[in-house]
């Protein structure tokens, strides 16, 4: 086995994770910017074990990133006062049950995540992977500076998915809208 270099900011949430707002096949468009993958990682409270790491990692990328943060200021400014990308649902989607006792990131990338099922095998059937679905996302934590905006961000490595859950969102799957054979419509139209 290869000999592993622990990367101090990476991280690799727990298996109930669920991923909202997931855009892993088709890199989007934010306020005009530049496209990129992305996906809202709702991590549980009783998490705690993820919820360590994320926070490790934070501090991580806060000390390597320290040059980058001070800029041109004489100091350092406080984690404290940075946006960072680990934030409280309860607090801040009050109103959306799928973040309620949760917290989530949101993490994104340039580049396609690679994106895999609980056996590591890869998954090229789009309907597989959708906002509502479980699993584990291999994250790194970095320092940024640019336009007057300090902090730490989140980037978006790898997608493991790990069991179905209830789509998120307004669109239905297309299986869960053509499930009931009782439609007599079709009879009427043909007549």
């Amino acid at each position: 086995m290869a000999n592993k270099v622990k990367n101090p900011m990476k991280v690799i949430t727990g298996p109930n994770t669920r991923w909202s707002y997931c855009n892993a096949w088709e890199p989007k468009s934010i306020n005009g910017g530049e496209p990129k993958y992305s996906v809202s990682l709702i991590i549980p409270k009783s998490d705690t074990v993820t919820l360590a790491k994320i926070k490790a990692a934070i501090e991580a990328a806060y000390k390597e990133g320290e040059a980058k943060l001070k800029g041109k200021g004489k100091t350092v400014p406080p984690l404290a006062t940075l946006k960072t990308p680990l934030r409280d649902g309860d607090t801040e989607r009050p109103d959306d049950p799928a973040y309620a006792n949760a917290y989530f990131i949101n993490a994104n990338s340039t580049t396609a995540p690679g994106i895999v099922d609980a056996d590591r095998q890869e998954i090229i059937d789009r309907s597989e992977v959708y906002s509502g679905v479980y699993g584990r996302a291999s994250i790194n934590f970095y320092a940024f500076n640019s336009n007057g905006n300090k902090g730490i961000a989140c980037g978006l490595n790898n997608l493991q998915k790990i069991r179905d859950g209830e789509p998120l969102g307004s669109r239905a799957r297309a299986e869960d809208d053509f499930a009931d054979d009782d439609d007599d419509s079709t009879e009427d139209f043909l007549y």
